[in-house]
């Protein structure tokens, strides 16, 4: 039985070539993407996140990292603003106004992870959720932090999560939704249930299962082929569609389903 909502790509057959062909081709109309993370322990998927970024094509990339890291980030990364930690090295409250004055520079936020696992780094994220109205790409441990606001950050437009399984695991059960996800599942039936989360909730979705990348989107779901997981953990399948999603952003289902052929898969 074919399902009219389930659409499968392949590196020779992309779903929506118009995506690609119509990249931006001057950096002044590429968008400006702010990313937020870090924590005294590390910020190398933030790094990651923010070459990638750059060479994917963004117009321009500014980082906001907790002012710990002042002095160890690398000279690579150009475009760097501080706000301020905590003693566990994570983003404290008292860097809230330069997260919402970066939200406020850019075209589009992702929160790329290496947060920490700290109370007071998830309590202005969760403020910055509240009052952040742009379009938002959440990915690896910044998911973690603000499992308390599962609620609000479902039913928040503009919203993509790149998640692992176990975390989607998690977020249908935080939510209350009445369906349980197992490892074991067939990917049928993981289309099957994302496509109907998405059509009760705004949020896009985007995540692995076995050797399958699902994106979905208001109901409708596309299905890739994934041999390299690593890039979804180091954070750089959420900066390349968090770049293609800038280029177009009303059309995240396609936007980010596209930007999965120019992945290191």
């Amino acid at each position: 039985m074919e399902h009219t909502y389930w659409h499968k790509q392949t590196t020779s057959k992309p779903l929506y070539p118009d995506i690609e062909w119509s990249k931006p081709e001057q950096r002044s109309q590429a968008g400006r993407l702010g990313i937020i993370g870090g924590n005294k322990l590390g910020f190398a998927g933030i790094a990651e996140s923010y070459s990638v970024a750059l060479t994917t094509g963004a117009g321009s990339v500014r980082v906001l990292l907790p002012d710990v890291l002042r002095k160890t980030i690398p000279t690579s990364m150009t475009d760097v603003v501080f706000g301020g930690s905590n003693p566990s090295g994570g983003l404290s409250r008292e860097a809230l106004p330069e997260m919402q004055a970066l939200a406020s520079w850019s075209t589009m936020l992702l929160l790329a992870g290496d947060a920490g696992r700290n109370s007071e780094t998830a309590i202005v994220y969760e403020d910055l959720l509240r009052t952040y109205q742009g379009q938002l790409v959440l990915t690896r441990d910044a998911i973690d932090l603000v499992k308390n606001s599962s609620e609000a950050l479902v039913n928040r437009p503009n919203t993509l999560l790149v998640l692992s399984f176990a975390q989607l695991q998690k977020l249908f059960q935080s939510v209350y939704y009445p369906k349980v996800l197992t490892f074991s599942m067939q990917l049928m039936q993981l289309v099957e249930a994302v496509h109907k989360f998405t059509i009760t909730y705004p949020v896009t979705i985007t995540v692995l299962h076995k050797d399958t990348l699902i994106v979905a989107s208001g109901g409708q779901v596309t299905t890739t082929a994934w041999e390299n997981p690593m890039a979804i953990w180091r954070g750089t399948t959420a900066a390349r569609a968090a770049v293609y999603w800038t280029w177009n952003p009303s059309h995240p289902l396609e936007a980010v389903t596209t930007s999965l052929l120019t992945n290191e898969n």
